[in-house]
């Protein structure tokens, strides 16, 4: 099977001396699509800039394609939860996705050939070509998350990082989003944090709850025992319409 192209092994992290996380371990295998769940507050988030070199564990190794986090962040593609890009921002979606160069050329060359090629190719694979020179503010959501997808892939990565990439976006571009995910997947390791249990549905291959541990899972499914220990509370996993919806039980603990 080869060496995993993620692997955490005893990390622990805390926010002043306050534990996030406690001796996590996971191993991702090249090719996999990894749906990241758990509660609000649960340490997906802290997990993920984990891996990403953004934070370092206090105790613990962590390798992301056999080296120290943030080594390899050119093979490496990253859509964050939040971004810095604002609606009256006069930048258009090709410049945005030209931004995902900047950090991977030498400070004393301009923009190339070759990065503007990399960036049309980019958007034309998120379907997003006719749409490179409008102002990032004029694109609805869904287009506007595409076009961040397509900063992340700029740069051809063999994995990619998504947290909560549908939290501002309806419920029909949610299933069009994953099927980009899918597509991609054929030749990137999908790496996504969520608590939409929806991404289980046909898209994702294996599991990890995330909830100060972890609890990982090799097939999308998920287990009644798994679901406690990472929630703390009953949960029941109803499927209805395209998507499933997670539904708790009557039960007396809560997240704040």
């Amino acid at each position: 099977m080869g060496d995993p192209v993620v692997a955490a092994h005893g990390v622990h992290f805390a926010f002043n001396d306050q534990p996030v996380l406690e001796d996590v371990h996971l191993e991702v295998c090249h090719g996999d699509f990894l749906a990241v769940l758990g509660p609000n507050g649960g340490g997906k988030t802290t997990l993920l800039k984990l891996l990403l070199g953004l934070l370092r564990p206090q105790r613990g190794v962590i390798r992301v394609l056999g080296d120290l986090p943030g080594k390899s962040s050119r093979r490496v593609g990253y859509v964050p939860q939040q971004t810095n890009i604002h609606d009256v921002f006069p930048i258009t979606a090709e410049d945005v996705v030209l931004l995902g160069r900047l950090p991977h050329r030498p400070k004393w060359r301009g923009f190339s050939g070759s990065d503007n090629n990399a960036v049309r190719h980019a958007l034309e694979r998120v379907g997003m070509g006719g749409l490179r020179h409008r102002r990032i503010g004029r694109l609805s959501g869904g287009q506007r998350q595409r076009v961040l997808i397509a900063r992340a892939l700029v740069n051809a990565p063999e994995i990619l990082f998504l947290d909560e990439p549908t939290a501002s976006v309806d419920r029909h571009f949610q299933t069009e989003f994953y099927d980009l995910l899918k597509e991609l997947n054929a030749s990137m390791t999908i790496i996504v944090v969520s608590h939409d249990l929806s991404v289980l549905s046909a898209y994702a291959k294996s599991v990890a709850c995330v909830n100060r541990t972890l609890f990982y899972h090799d097939a999308a499914e998920l287990t009644q025992d798994m679901l406690k220990a990472a929630y703390h509370c009953p949960v029941e996993v109803v499927a209805h319409s395209p998507l499933p919806h997670r539904v708790l039980q009557d039960h007396s603990c809560r997240h704040d």
